[in-house]
C-alpha cells in the first residue's frame, strides 16, 4: 500500500488499475499494424512472478529482442532471491567475495548490460525501462523512481551526476546501466527498500589482491536503505508507486495524471516460462552457464612475491619466488615464475608449464598440488608445500 495517509485517493485509482491490468491476458508479441512509432507509444507495467535471477536476465533478454517498441513503453518489475549480478565487462574475483557466495549459496550472476556490481535480495526492487533506442532516456525514467518515493514517502531522493538515485545528497539507493541496440534499448536499476545490508557488504567485499585487470571496476559508495529512514516503506509499496507513476508519465517525461493512466495498459503479472515466451529456458541457460559468468572475463594478472624459508633451501641466503598468473577466458594462459636458482633446478621441473591451461577457480590451488606430486619427485617435500602454500596464500582467498 501507499506509504501516507494522503494518498488514499491515489490507492483507490492505482489498485483498480492494477486489478484492471492483471486481468488483462495480452500477448507479449505486440502486431502492429503498420511501421510507424507513435509519437507517445502506450505504457504497460509487467510484474515478473519469477524470483530466480537468471530467468529475470533471460526474461530482460527475451522482452529486448522480442517485443515490439514502436507501438508500447514497457517496464518490467523484478525481484531477486539473494544473488550478486555484475556487469558484462567486469571481473567476478575482483567484485565479488566468491567463496563467501558460494558458502551461502549465493548465485552470481553477469548481465548483458555494462555498469557496476550490485547485490540482490527480495527486499530490493528492479526496474528495466524498455522503449525504442531513439526514445532511451535514462534521466526520465529515473526521474520516474524519485516522483514515485517521493510520492509514497516524505523522503529526499535525487538523481546526481553519476545517473545514481540517492538519498539526502549523498547516500545511495539505486544504481543504474543500459544497454543500447540497433532498435530497442533497456535501461535498468536497482533500488534499496530493505535489503540485507550485512550479507549485501560481505557479498561484495572481494579478497583479491595483486590483480592488474582493464575490467569495469565498481565505484564503491555509502548506501541506504530507504526502509531505514521510513520504515512503513516496503518493496511492494514501492513496485506499485513507481509502476503507477509510469504509467502516468508520458514519453517527455510529463505527468499526465490519473485520467492518462487510466488509458495505459496497466498492470499485468507475468510468468516467465517458455510457454509465455518460447525459448526462454535456452537464454536462462546461456545466462546460468559457468563459461558466460566467468569465462567472459576480460583478461587479468595476479602477481605476488613470497619471502623464501631458511628451512626450505637450506642456507642463510634470502631468496624469493615471484608469480605471474595471466587469466583469459577463464583459464591461466601464461605463466612467469622468477626463483632463487637454489629453490628449484628448471631442468628437473617447470611450474609455467605445470599451471598453464588449468582453469582459473577454487579447484586451482589442488590441481597444482596434484600435479606438483607427480612431476616433482626429485625435490622436498618441504619444497613442494612450500610451493602449494604459495599459490594458496595468493589466490586462495578469492577463487
Amino acid at each position: 500500500m501507499f506509504c501516507l495517509a494522503k494518498q488514499s485517493k491515489n490507492l483507490i485509482e492505482s489498485r483498480r488499475l492494477m486489478q484492471t491490468g492483471i486481468k488483462l491476458l495480452l500477448s507479449t508479441r505486440a502486431h502492429p499494424e503498420s511501421n510507424t512509432t507513435l509519437k507517445d507509444p502506450v505504457r504497460q507495467v509487467f510484474i515478473s512472478q519469477s524470483n530466480d535471477v537468471f530467468t529475470n536476465l533471460a526474461l530482460e533478454d527475451w522482452l529486448f529482442k522480442n517485443h515490439d517498441f514502436d507501438h508500447k513503453h514497457l517496464l518490467l518489475l523484478w525481484r531477486n532471491e539473494p544473488c550478486v549480478v555484475i556487469g558484462r565487462h567486469q571481473n567476478p574475483w575482483t567484485e565479488s567475495n566468491v567463496p563467501f557466495l558460494r558458502e551461502n549459496a549465493i548465485n552470481l550472476a553477469r548481465r548483458n548490460s555494462g555498469g557496476g556490481t550490485v547485490y540482490h535480495d527480495l527486499g530490493n526492487l528492479n526496474c528495466t525501462f524498455f522503449t525504442r533506442r531513439s526514445r532511451y532516456d535514462r534521466t526520465r525514467n529515473l526521474n520516474i523512481i524519485c516522483n514515485a518515493i517521493r510520492e509514497a514517502t516524505a523522503l529526499n531522493v535525487a538523481v546526481n551526476s553519476r545517473d545514481d538515485i540517492v538519498l539526502d545528497e549523498d547516500l545511495k539507493i539505486s544504481g543504474t546501466a543500459a544497454k543500447l541496440g540497433k532498435d530497442a534499448a533497456y535501461h535498468h536499476c536497482t533500488v534499496l527498500v530493505d535489503v540485507n545490508e550485512c550479507v549485501l557488504h560481505d557479498a561484495l567485499s572481494s579478497k583479491a589482491e595483486g590483480v592488474e585487470s582493464r575490467a569495469t571496476q565498481s565505484v564503491r559508495v555509502p548506501v541506504k536503505n530507504l526502509a531505514r529512514i521510513s520504515p512503513n516503506l516496503n518493496v511492494s509499496c514501492l513496485q506499485e508507486a513507481v509502476g503507477w507513476q509510469f504509467l502516468r508519465t508520458n514519453v517527455f517525461g510529463e505527468d499526465e495524471g490519473f485520467e492518462a493512466a487510466s488509458n495505459q495498459r496497466g498492470f499485468q503479472m507475468i510468468r516467465p516460462d517458455n510457454d509465455w515466451y518460447p525459448g526462454l529456458d535456452h537464454l536462462r541457460q546461456e545466462f546460468y552457464n559457468h563459461q558466460w559468468i566467468f569465462g567472459k572475463t576480460p583478461k587479468f594478472k595476479v602477481s605476488k612475491t613470497f619471502q623464501v624459508p631458511n628451512e626450505v633451501t637450506s642456507n642463510d641466503s634470502k631468496g624469493h619466488l615471484s608469480f605471474d598468473i595471466e587469466v583469459i577466458n577463464g583459464v591461466v594462459q601464461d605463466v612467469r615464475v622468477q626463483m632463487s636458482p637454489d629453490l628449484l633446478d628448471p631442468e628437473l621441473i617447470d611450474l609455467s608449464e605445470i599451471l598453464l591451461k588449468l582453469d582459473f577457480n577454487d579447484r586451482l590451488v589442488q590441481k597444482f598440488s596434484d600435479l606438483l606430486s607427480v612431476h616433482s619427485a626429485d625435490i622436498s617435500e618441504a619444497k613442494r608445500n612450500f610451493l602449494v602454500q604459495c599459490l594458496d596464500e595468493m589466490i586462495g582467498k578469492f577463487v
